[in-house]
């Protein structure tokens, strides 16, 4: 099963809602996360959206970037009004030694809120984690593996494992994707069950690091990921000549659109963001910076979806 984990910005959200007939019909193999990092209408809409199309999501009520971080109570509030008549979702928890986590647990606990179970982000090695396993329902243990040991999974139960991982290698500015053009993301559809895991989570074409500020580039890039010929994914990054200055974003992005149709139209690719991507080429027309990189999460899930 696929975890893809997601932060609530406006773009991110809206990729789910606009995925959420596809992700439908194939419940049993993607549950996504998302980590609010606002109280927005679009955050409602997206979780009642995924509700009823009754798309499982794990949703964490103890954020660590945002606007909203740690506040636990506006979240649970959140989730009350929204979701008072579906249970099909897990509360997730961001946990290290750090966390206060039998006071998120009593203040689930005084909540009316029916739910699925709970998952545990784990960020580190938790020092009482078999205490907290005894004593609660915990649907899935979602491990980062690269802030915890290689053998720390070892301790759950199979059925709940979950491994996340940052697959995306970023560059410092956009215009440095002209030099890499092609990088490898991730094997872990292959061999996450013969690994002892349910599931794996990434953090798709966008990757961990959060930022919330926005400017204008100086390059455009679409990343866009791909199975190659064993079935492994990798990332084609299209990006603008015209990276002088931030004039003329529109342009800039229509040189990218052209290099990402022509790749598309030669090796015959094909999803719903990538039928998005041909009307806006035929059209001439720029969305913006938002539903760029919207665009590219949408194709990523359905490309995750039709491996496993």
């Amino acid at each position: 099963m696929y975890f893809p984990y997601l932060r609530g910005k406006q773009f991110e959200l809206i990729a789910l809602r606009e995925m959420s007939d596809i992700m439908s019909i194939n419940n049993d193999k993607i549950s996504p996360i998302i980590e609010p990092v606002r109280d927005s209408s679009t955050l409602k809409t997206t979780i009642k959206e995924l509700a009823n199309k009754n798309v499982n999501f794990n949703i964490i009520i103890n954020p660590k970037v945002g606007d909203i971080i740690n506040d636990t109570d506006t979240i649970l509030n959140i989730l009350t009004h929204e979701l008072s008549d579906n249970n099909n979702f897990q509360l997730a928890i961001i946990i290290d030694d750090k966390t206060d986590f039998e006071e998120i647990i009593l203040k689930i606990n005084n909540l009316n809120l029916s739910f699925n179970g709970l998952s545990l982000i784990h960020n580190s090695i938790i020092s009482n984690i078999d205490e907290i396993l005894e004593k609660n329902n915990i649907i899935y243990n979602i491990i980062n593996t690269n802030k915890t040991s290689k053998r720390y999974y070892r301790k759950f139960d199979e059925s709940s494992r979950v491994s996340l991982d940052d697959f995306f290698i970023s560059q410092q500015k956009n215009a440095d994707y002209l030099k890499t053009e092609d990088s490898f993301f991730s094997e872990e559809h292959l061999f996450y069950k013969k690994e002892g895991f349910v599931g794996f989570s990434d953090y798709l074409t966008i990757g961990e690091p959060y930022s919330d500020s926005g400017f204008l580039p100086y390059a455009i890039a679409i990343h866009i990921s791909y199975k190659d010929k064993e079935n492994k994914i990798r990332i084609k990054h299209f990006v603008s000549d015209s990276n002088e200055d931030t004039s003329d974003i529109g342009g800039k992005f229509a040189e990218a659109l052209s290099k990402l149709i022509s790749w598309a139209n030669t090796n015959n690719i094909n999803s719903k963001a990538m039928g998005i991507f041909r009307e806006l080429f035929k059209r001439g027309h720029f969305p913006g910076l938002g539903s760029i990189k919207k665009l590219s999460v949408m194709h990523h899930i359905e490309l995750v979806i039709n491996l496993i």
